[in-house]
């Protein structure tokens, strides 16, 4: 009998590498432009045993996504060039959950290395499917998938007529904007990855010439690589065209008003560039003060500005709070939340907006985990209290903790990742000091334990957690909590940068 594995524990057991992505919410790069990785060299192994890489970049719908729109297509995004002839209607199918397998078109585009899958009508409401690669599926150099990969997700009761929107990393008019900093999008929802590309995505100088540049979309973030630095003090014009479409069928494309998919910034005076490597492409998950699978837990007074989330997890495990939910029944509100309350149970579209969130966040996981060529490794031997870091990429293979304060020295460009391979803590009153304009949006703590914050502690920057995020009594926190377990609170206060 043929075995089956499935995409979710197949992405579990293999790094997910993203390389050339920008942070939504900045312009991001290192000390230069930086440059997109190329197509992975066709591998001589089974797909499924690629080192420190997975043969699946993305699925969309997203594994166990549930209320998906019942016109949605299907799209697989690889990591590694495929041979596309083998990716077909025999080797990539659809079945609900009682009769015949869906009937449908496929197809492969070679530059997004994404493979579609267009139902000849909509789905049933409220069913299970199960989307399968089979083993006929090869990749550039011949070698076939080793065994079936599948995934699941359920249909909800709605169609999907809504244009995508679209959020770009610098603001309209923005001025003082690094030269060496690329320049990204994030959906509002799943776009179809084979209408982004250089000439949906564009970069000009304002009455001047193109820019040249490599484009790359992952997630829901979309990223402009200029091939180059930028020119100082010059007026830059991005936009996105109208080709950019969602999975639906048919297609929403984006909206036909230019200000609604367009920028229009300004370079520094002088050439000075951003320090520190890529920032993390948070994606959807940074529309979240906190966000979590498990569950978010608080006791006393605490105080919270953005919004919070939970999924696949329902609200019941959102305690604490008193929240009441919203006569449209997307959300609930809380004395204790500046913001909003969003579980996987409430209305649609609440589920599928915060799947993609979650999948996202596990994205900036793996994007910071896999960055490589540290500035420097093992810093104080993992006890990091009174020392300064400059911009930079900084690793430690054991537990980080601060028994005093610490700080990031850099400008409000400047870029922080810390790789910890296991435990993050804060001792009781410890704080982060940020000096020279850095900001807390441009501090990243990839955390492969738990991430704590004891007593009076003072956190600054965006914490991926794999484990749990503990803040104790009196605790602050100003960035962003994503985990991927629990989050609990006692008397905490927690600000989006």
């Amino acid at each position: 009998m043929k075995k089956s594995l499935s995409i979710a524990k197949l992405m579990a057991v293999s790094a997910l590498v993203l390389s050339g992505l920008s942070l939504a919410g900045c312009l991001g790069g290192g000390g230069g432009s930086s440059s997109n990785a190329d197509d992975a060299s066709p591998t001589t192994t089974p797909l499924v045993q690629i080192a420190g890489s997975s043969l699946i970049q993305a699925v969309r719908p997203i594994s166990d996504s549930t209320t998906v729109d019942s016109n949605k297509k299907l799209a697989v995004t690889f990591n590694q060039a495929m041979d596309g002839t083998s990716i077909n209607g025999t080797s990539f199918l659809l079945q609900g959950d009682s009769g015949p397998a869906i009937v449908g078109v496929v197809s492969y585009d070679a530059a997004s290395r994404t493979a579609i899958f267009t139902p000849d009508s909509g789905l049933t409401d409220d069913t299970l499917y199960t989307a399968t690669l089979t083993t006929d599926v090869e990749d550039a150099a011949g070698v076939a998938l080793g065994e079936d990969l599948n995934w699941q997700f359920t249909t909800g009761s709605t169609a999907d007529t809504v244009a995508p929107t679209v959020t770009f990393s610098t603001q309209d008019g923005a001025v003082d904007v690094p030269v060496n900093r690329n320049i990204s999008v994030v959906f509002s929802e799943s776009v179809d990855p084979t209408t982004v590309s250089a000439d949906s995505f564009t970069l000009v100088v304002k009455n001047g010439a193109a820019v040249n540049g490599l484009v790359s979309y992952s997630g829901s973030t979309a990223v402009f690589n200029p091939t180059a630095d930028l020119q100082e003090n010059t007026v830059y014009i991005a936009t996105l065209t109208t080709a950019i479409t969602d999975l639906a069928n048919p297609a929403n494309a984006l909206s036909a008003l230019v200000t609604d998919r367009s920028v229009e910034f300004t370079t520094t005076v002088s050439p000075a560039v951003a320090q520190g490597p890529d920032p993390v492409p948070l994606g959807t998950a940074g529309n979240f003060v906190i966000l979590s699978k498990t569950g978010i837990t608080t006791t006393g007074v605490t105080a919270i500005t953005g919004d919070i989330g939970v999924s696949p997890i329902d609200e019941a495990a959102i305690t604490g709070f008193s929240q009441t939910r919203d006569a449209s029944n997307k959300f609930s509100e809380s004395d204790l939340v500046t913001g909003k309350i969003y579980a996987a149970n409430m209305a649609s579209p609440t589920p599928t907006k915060l799947t993609t969130a979650i999948s996202d966040m596990e994205l900036a996981f793996n994007n910071a985990a896999g960055r490589s060529n540290p500035t420097a490794t093992e810093v104080g031997a993992g006890n990091i209290g009174g020392l300064t870091f400059t911009p930079g990429l900084y690793k430690w293979g054991t537990e980080v903790s601060a028994s005093s304060d610490f700080s990031f020295d850099g400008g409000a460009n400047d870029v922080w990742i810390m790789q910890i391979s296991q435990d993050l803590l804060l001792g009781s009153d410890v704080a982060v000091q940020l000096s020279g304009g850095a900001r807390a949006q441009n501090i990243f703590w990839q955390v492969a334990g738990q991430a704590t914050l004891r007593t009076g502690a003072t956190l600054s920057g965006i914490v991926l957690s794999k484990t749990q995020i503990v803040m104790e009594t009196g605790a602050t926190f100003n960035g962003r909590a994503l985990a991927q377990t629990l989050v609990t609170l006692d008397a905490v206060t927690a600000t989006q940068p």
